[in-house]
């Protein structure tokens, strides 16, 4: 028998209620919400955000921050574009390009933070405008296009043609989505090495003197977070078949405000995956639907921030009442 109390202690079920309350209520304003074809747009462009928001995560989980990912990302994506525009290559490469250097950014993240002992925000904001202003003084602003075929076409699997005459299944954004999912659920639930994060986290000073080796721990984290940030690069360059460098500027906000929205806690040690997944949700179907019922662009931001407020709020409260019950 299901223990109600159990769950209502959780944030993720506050969250599941207020998507549910969303879904229901787009539904009912809007006959476009619910379509196939809907559905699989709002999956697609919510990818790169949810790819992006795993590799947050783990950082926040460490007790750091990173702010930096997006100019990770342009940059990765930038060299992974140069190479397969004038190499050719397939899929693997141009992951494997990206991956590697958005590594070798995020690891220069991690030794500038850990030796220079200055908080990970200042750090990574610093670093954010040093790539960017790197990025366009090399690369003189242009952009790219004119991809092959293969990476125009992507990859797909499990296809199959709706009653709308369009085509869906497993393409590359989905699929890298569920993988970079899965990998992150496996190493911070089944590894030793999430555990070693949830634990630095928590109390880094106690993580230290049972043995954790914090400086490698801080450079697999921030690493971590600089190749999903380069393979989230290679999803958008595909979907949108053009590389800006400039393009996922501003991108930093939304997905921390994705992972604050699922539980994570900003000092580190508390966080689930299960509820930055729902945050990407919520934020993905709020978008959608105000966009769907002609709201325009400016409040999407207002009401995305009220949403945050009140989820934060239900999380203060519920860890009130948790410390008292345990006092």
């Amino acid at each position: 028998m299901l223990n109600i109390k159990n769950y209502i202690k959780h944030h993720e079920f506050y969250l599941a209620l207020l998507i549910i309350a969303l879904i229901a209520g787009l539904s009912a304003t809007t006959t476009d919400f619910m379509t196939l074809g809907n559905i699989f747009d709002m999956t697609v462009s919510s990818a790169i955000l949810c790819i992006m928001a795993c590799g947050l995560f783990v950082v926040l989980i460490a007790g750091g921050i990173d702010i930096s990912f997006p100019a990770t990302a342009a940059i990765s994506q930038y060299v992974m574009a140069s190479y397969i525009l004038a190499n050719g290559g397939n899929f693997v490469i141009a992951f494997a390009i990206a991956a590697a250097v958005g590594i070798v950014l995020g690891i220069l993240n991690a030794t500038l933070v850990y030796r220079l002992k200055v908080p990970a925000i200042i750090i990574t904001i610093a670093m954010l405008n040093v790539y960017f202003g790197l990025l366009i003084y090399f690369s003189n602003g242009e952009w790219l296009y004119g991809f092959p075929d293969w990476f125009m076409e992507g990859a797909e699997v499990l296809s199959f043609s709706g009653s709308d005459g369009y085509d869906y299944g497993l393409n590359l954004p989905i699929m890298v989505l569920l993988a970079s999912v899965a990998l992150t659920s496996l190493l911070m639930n089944k590894t030793r090495i999430g555990r070693q994060i949830y634990a630095m986290g928590g109390n880094s000073d106690a993580a230290g003197r049972v043995g954790i080796n914090l400086f490698g721990l801080n450079l697999f984290v921030y690493g971590y977070m600089g190749a999903l940030a380069g393979i989230a690069a290679v999803v958008q360059t595909q979907i949108t078949q053009s590389v800006a460098p400039n393009s996922l500027m501003g991108f930093e906000l939304t997905v921390l405000a994705a992972v604050v929205l699922g539980g994570a806690s900003m000092t580190g040690g508390k966080g689930s995956l299960l509820g930055v997944i729902l945050g990407v949700a919520l934020l993905a179907i709020l978008k959608n639907g105000l966009t769907l019922l002609g709201v325009p662009s400016y409040w999407h931001t207002v009401v995305t921030g009220l949403i945050i407020l009140l989820s934060i709020s239900i999380t203060a409260l519920n860890e009130k009442q948790q410390a008292k019950q345990e006092a």
